[in-house]
């Protein structure tokens, strides 16, 4: 239970090890793309890396060669799906959430909150971390596919070509 062989050992640190290499050189080749803010593709690909990973390293059944062949695909399939969702971008919302209006022009849409499944503390935090006493002063604030929200005085929103994409903003009605 505490020591099996040193040969099992070796095994760990060398095959961790390479697994390891293996990981940060496939990451850096694919680009920055892996590594931004997660979406819920992306967290899923992160899982299943560091399951395979620590398959590698645990797991004397589980040959290198397989867990490489498991990272190249994984990572291979998430570049695809990003290319493809960039040259076809109705197909990223199969990929990515879009953003939801949460407040309006002051108001909180509760119908939204409901949706999203956020409560009013949530909204009224992001307000305070961006530096805001009220909503008064609120423009809009947006749940973003990421799940962070993006809150946007009225002095700072300009001519709102940023809150164009969000397709709540588009729509008349407040709540």
């Amino acid at each position: 239970m505490w020591f099996e062989t040193w040969p099992a050992v070796l095994r760990i640190v060398l095959v961790g090890a390479a697994s390891y290499v293996t990981l940060v050189i496939l990451l850096r080749l694919v680009g920055k793309r892996v590594l931004a803010k997660l979406n819920a593709f992306d967290l899923v690909v992160t899982v299943a890396l560091g399951s395979m990973l620590a398959s590698a390293v645990l797991s004397q059944d589980v040959r290198y060669v397989d867990v490489v062949s498991g990272m190249v695909l994984l990572i291979g399939l998430q570049w695809l799906v990003a290319r493809v969702t960039t040259w076809l971008p109705r197909g990223r919302w199969f990929v990515n959430a879009e953003p939801t209006l949460v407040v309006r022009h002051g108001e909180v849409r509760e119908s939204a909150l409901g949706r999203v499944r956020l409560t009013r503390g949530e909204v009224l935090q992001a307000v305070r971390s961006s530096g805001r006493g009220g909503l008064d002063d609120i423009a809009a604030v947006v749940l973003e596919p990421d799940g962070t929200l993006s809150v946007i005085a009225r002095s700072s929103s300009g001519d709102e070509q940023a809150l164009a994409p969000v397709p709540q903003w588009r729509s008349p009605s407040p709540t």
